[in-house]
């Protein structure tokens, strides 16, 4: 039992980790990333769709992002997705091919972005440290019931703890990183 709870917390915590990865990798450095369009919709015969679905989009160089579009009649609609978005890019269409040069960040905008980075490693703390609160909630249930001894719930706290600042460990090596990244000139 106590293993169970061990396990589902320590699954959930990991999937913490990797959210954050996935939302840190959405916050725009120097650098061309295609996911940093990953967000973007782009209403395709009525429905809002992922602009994955609909085009094709590479890193051309280190500052430029090329997309070529399935559908000749979307260009237009993907380049207003992407002007309409918060990521303050200017698409250059090129025919079928629409270009994306990211404009280079300054230092004030790279503060900013480190803030919101810590924001984000912060919530996703909280997160972990939420899944470790009902970890420990469940093992003192155990207790309550008397399913498990005094000595069992010690142990099972302390291997959560362990697993708990293993987790914060993992986001903080993420947040060293992303703040590297963003600060590199």
């Amino acid at each position: 039992m106590i293993n169970e709870i061990k396990q589902d917390a320590q699954v959930r915590m990991e999937k913490s980790v990797e959210a954050l990865k996935n939302t840190l990798s959405k916050i725009r450095t120097g650098r061309a990333h295609p996911s940093l369009l990953d967000g973007l919709q782009v209403e395709y015969y009525g429905a809002n769709t992922p602009l994955r679905q609909v085009a094709n989009v590479v890193a051309e160089d280190a500052r430029t992002l090329a997309i070529t579009v399935f559908d000749k009649e979307l260009t237009q609609k993907v380049e207003k997705a992407i002007m309409m978005s918060d990521l303050g890019l200017n698409p250059m269409s090129a025919g079928t091919v629409i270009r994306v040069p990211l404009p280079p960040l300054t230092e004030e905008r790279r503060r900013d972005l480190v803030k919101i980075v810590r924001g984000e490693v912060e919530q996703g703390r909280v997160a972990v440290r939420n899944i470790r609160r009902d970890a420990n909630a469940d093992i003192k249930g155990l207790l309550k019931d008397k399913e498990i001894s005094e000595d069992d719930d010690r142990r099972a706290q302390d291997d959560i703890q362990k697993l708990t600042d293993a987790a914060i460990k993992n986001m903080d090596d993420v947040l060293a990183a992303k703040e590297k990244e963003l600060m590199e000139v």
